[in-house]
């Protein structure tokens, strides 16, 4: 057996454990207890996360700069990034609308229990919500320190910086050719050490999945049950619309791609963090046959603009949390909403509940009760375990994509 499905092989065995620790200490356990341990058994998350969030700033740097110099010249740069541009923008068209339609259709929020909000939840996230207002977009974007972008993680900022950085080294010819080896180099280091971090993977799985079912329980599931159906039923037409337009381009070639993305989807898709497979998914990209310059540039830029689960479920939640509380929306006022959503998106990064805070700071431009969040948080966990895998697959069809566009894809 390969290390790689021995890896997967021990990340499923975690995702169960954790699922039987967490409903054994939900139920035997006093309150108290239980506060104690799902605080403490996240701990465990907290160290993988943190040791991938370790590696990304350096990755996003050294990948996209070798990546520029590769393609050659900015017409090159301007060609490969419009054509990921085109991608990224009707994706997420697609998505929001997608979440718009459903949450119209099924009418989900009439579903949700008020009497199980989580309302400290809630009021952690609507003290972040002004980070992601309109008034800031563009402090957001434009990074005014590269050590402070790096520092924080602001994936956005990085590439914003890299991209002006590559294209100056480009412009320089040759005199710049030892600083590209040595990012090179420095790029290849980072992915052998991608190896060691996620041998860490397992222990962060269980931690995550046992502290949410110690709380929580699996009573969750049967309050909120009709909310997650509906939600699930979206994400599976957004997979059939992604993988149709994917199979149109890359043909008999995509189950191999799907094969290769099979273990950073289900890191994804068992740690809520897209951020937590960057790394991997850079490495096995090119394995697939990407060459490392379209990678190197379209992967970051994707993580940026084009999370097609997150999308989604921006609209659904936004609008849902409106029809929980009896307030109508007329189209155009959803349209709008639509429009606020795809701007005010731009650059969240790939962690855990991002998107929730542009939900709730998009509530609150709508006169819609920024607290409602809170009526959606206990399920939240379980819906940002499927938006987060289809942001891992909607970016590595955007890099497939691009690279077969661009004729640089080995043996297509």
């Amino acid at each position: 057996m390969s290390k790689g499905n021995r890896l997967t092989i021990y990340i499923l065995l975690s995702m169960v454990l954790g699922i039987g620790v967490g409903y054994l200490v939900n139920k035997q356990a006093s309150p108290e207890f239980l506060s104690k341990f799902s605080t403490n058994i996240k701990l465990l998350t907290t160290i993988f996360l943190r040791l991938v969030q370790m590696i990304i700033a350096p990755l996003v740097f050294c990948t996209l700069v070798v990546g520029i110099a590769k393609l050659g010249d900015l017409k090159t740069v301007g060609r490969v990034g419009g054509k990921a541009l085109l991608w990224f923008i009707t994706a997420s068209l697609v998505s929001l609308l997608l979440g718009l339609v459903l949450v119209n259709f099924f009418q989900p929020g009439a579903a949700i229990d008020l009497s199980n909000a989580d309302t400290d939840g809630a009021k952690d996230l609507i003290g972040k919500t002004q980070e992601f207002s309109l008034g800031k977009f563009v402090e957001h974007v434009f990074p005014k320190s590269i050590f402070e972008a790096m520092a924080t993680n602001e994936i956005l900022q990085i590439v914003i910086f890299s991209i002006f950085f590559g294209v100056a080294t480009t412009a320089l010819g040759d005199y710049a050719k030892p600083i590209i080896k040595a990012l090179d180099v420095a790029s290849h280091i980072i992915l052998k050490m991608v190896g060691y971090v996620m041998n860490f993977a397992p222990l962060g799985v269980f931690g995550a999945i046992a502290a949410v079912i110690a709380v929580k329980g699996l009573s969750v599931f049967s309050f909120y049950g009709q909310y997650l159906l509906y939600f699930l039923i979206g994400i599976v037409l957004l997979w059939g619309i992604l993988l149709g337009v994917g199979y149109l381009i890359l043909r008999r070639r995509l189950p191999e791609l799907l094969r290769r993305i099979a273990q950073p989807l289900l890191i994804a898709f068992s740690t809520t963090s897209s951020e937590a497979v960057f790394p991997k998914l850079t490495e096995e990209l090119e394995r697939f046959g990407c060459r490392n310059k379209i990678v190197s540039f379209i992967l970051p830029l994707g993580y940026s603009f084009n999370l097609d689960g997150s999308m989604m479920y921006m609209t659904f939640a936004s609008v849902a949390i409106a029809q929980a509380y009896g307030i109508q929306m007329d189209i155009g006022t959803q349209l709008t909403m639509l429009v606020v959503l795809m701007l005010t998106s731009k650059g969240i990064a790939g962690v855990p509940r991002a998107s929730l805070v542009v939900v709730t700071a998009t509530c609150a431009m709508f006169k819609i009760p920024p607290e409602g969040i809170a009526l959606i948080l206990p399920i939240d966990h379980f819906c940002d375990m499927f938006r987060t895998a289809t942001n891992v697959v909607g970016n590595a069809l955007a890099t497939s994509v691009v690279s077969k566009w661009e004729g640089e894809l080995e043996n297509a």
